[in-house]
């Protein structure tokens, strides 16, 4: 009778795997991978670490909430269940086509990641309750303690880099992750544990400001996306010359590395650009007015730098061919 009752236990976990996997694929995700909730424990003295050598800079944020950083049930209560989940950004044409325009990461192309895919998630979430049942759970778009990287390695979808990002086999690292909490028992993934990187290092040969310390480990502080956003204040004199244009985040290290060969354009009308950023000039960007700033960047994730931080970021990388 006991066996009985477990087989029946882990046919309706494995329906439910088949049904969210389902659902998901259904909202455009590309990946869908399950691992069981519990504690981070051999993340948690690498976050340690990185914190203690200062690699997170002026993030003070990423040294709070330690503890739910590394588990899950103090994000969710009785959370049983991890769902990874991946959506691809990769656009079909990139925006700069000289090596002296300004350039922008290309997640940032269009409408602000944020709330397109919180969006796909909060339908999800209620597709999924309506199907499978009552379930509590919440979802995640890089704007909580989430160990995104780690929890989606755990769910199979793939492997961290030496750019310390996860790659996928099928589509390389140009694509969002996000998570879906639950606390309802479902058939997990076998995570990735191969690492396909090998011998390769391109991406740290490739990061000017040797951000890339060692394999898998980024000190942000030295990070150009981390310069060019998080940053709230001037830009160090020590990397003048080094950013090499990017004026919102940085995609070098995605850019050389070989898995991204397989990248495929995303088919997300919201991450289609702005019309008026298809046109823009290098004078486009040093002469940008703030009204320009807010009808082209309205719905983009470039609001959170503002405007006076573009114009910094714009005036900094200028300054390397001023003063030549």
């Amino acid at each position: 009778m006991v066996g009985k009752c477990t087989i029946t236990q882990q046919m309706e976990k494995d329906k439910y795997a088949k049904i969210i996997k389902n659902q998901a694929k259904n909202l455009g995700f590309d990946f869908c991978g399950i691992a069981k909730a519990g504690f981070l424990e051999e993340e948690a003295p690498k976050l340690e670490s990185w914190l203690n050598q200062n690699h997170h800079g002026k993030m003070a944020y990423m040294a709070n909430h330690f503890d739910k950083r590394l588990d899950p049930t103090k994000l969710v209560e009785g959370a049983k269940t991890v769902i990874s989940l991946i959506y691809n950004y990769f656009p079909e044409n990139e925006l700069s086509a000289g090596v002296e325009d300004y350039k922008l990461a290309k997640y940032a192309y269009g409408t602000d990641y944020h709330f397109v895919i919180k969006d796909k998630l909060k339908k999800l979430l209620k597709d999924l309750q309506a199907e499978i049942g009552d379930f509590e759970g919440r979802v995640f778009v890089d704007s909580a303690p989430v160990m995104e990287r780690q929890w989606a390695q755990k769910s199979g979808l793939g492997w961290l880099g030496k750019n310390s990002l996860l790659l996928n086999k099928q589509m390389g690292s140009f694509f969002f992750l996000a998570e879906m909490i639950i606390d309802l028992e479902v058939t997990a993934d076998p995570p990735m544990v191969k690492d396909y990187c090998g011998t390769c290092t391109k991406c740290l040969d490739a990061c000017p400001t040797d951000a890339i310390v060692q394999a898998g480990v980024v000190d942000g502080s030295r990070c150009i996306s981390y310069l060019t956003i998080e940053l709230k204040e001037s830009i160090p004199s020590e990397f003048k010359g080094k950013t090499e244009n990017w004026v919102f985040g940085c995609d070098i290290c995605q850019d050389v590395c070989p898995w991204n060969r397989f990248s495929k354009p995303h088919q997300e009308p919201d991450f289609q650009p702005h019309p008026d950023l298809l046109g823009f000039s290098k004078h486009d960007w040093e002469e940008m007015t703030e009204e320009t700033f807010q009808k082209v960047f309205k719905k983009s994730a470039l609001k959170r730098t503002k405007f006076e931080g573009l114009k910094r970021n714009v005036s900094f990388a200028s300054e390397k061919y001023n003063s030549e």
